[in-house]
């Protein structure tokens, strides 16, 4: 069926009994019919049966273009929801890989509160010895070693004196520090 452009809903019934649709009235006054009002009338019923048929093929036409802009309306939908997940999946991919490359920069950051009273290391001989990889004693690491290591990391002593002469050529103990 050939596609209207005119939608016929709107079309206004012509006068036939105007002198333009004369010829036509003639040709059926030759065929039969009675009189000018009665072709005028035959015109007009068949004018609104040709109306009434375009107006059916007008609404198919106007379901068929709804039916078509739905599908493709859905086609758009559906390419796009597999564009989302394509890229999602993209994202999740650069998310693992750089998780993977940068391990320390996405270590879990814990939720504790931060200490306020002084944190308890072994004595800096003994880290000294474990940085240097060298042999180092268990005493260090036991309860009594950390206590000791805790009362001399709070001591305000002095690290050690050092013995120097003095101006008048005695000798005197002086802080190392």
């Amino acid at each position: 069926m050939a596609i209207l452009l005119d939608n016929p809903n709107d079309a206004i019934i012509p006068d036939f009994t105007t002198g333009e649709h004369g010829a036509a009235r003639a040709r059926l006054i030759a065929d039969g019919v009675a009189n000018d009002a009665s072709a005028a009338q035959l015109l007009a019923a068949l004018w609104t049966m040709n109306n009434n048929a375009a107006k059916d093929a007008w609404a198919e036409q106007v379901q068929e273009a709804a039916r078509t802009a739905e599908e493709a309306q859905r086609l758009a939908d559906e390419e796009e929801e597999q564009r989302q997940v394509a890229l999602e999946e993209e994202q999740e991919a650069a998310r693992k890989e750089d998780h993977k490359k940068n391990k320390a920069k996405f270590i879990p950051v814990a939720t504790t509160k931060i200490p306020t009273g002084p944190i308890v290391i072994p004595s800096h001989y003994a880290v000294k010895k474990l940085k240097a990889g060298e042999y180092c004693e268990l005493h260090y690491f036991t309860n009594v070693g950390l206590a000791d290591a805790r009362k001399n990391l709070l001591s305000s002593e002095p690290k050690g004196m050092i013995l120097l002469p003095s101006e008048d050529g005695q000798q005197i103990w002086v802080n190392a520090d």
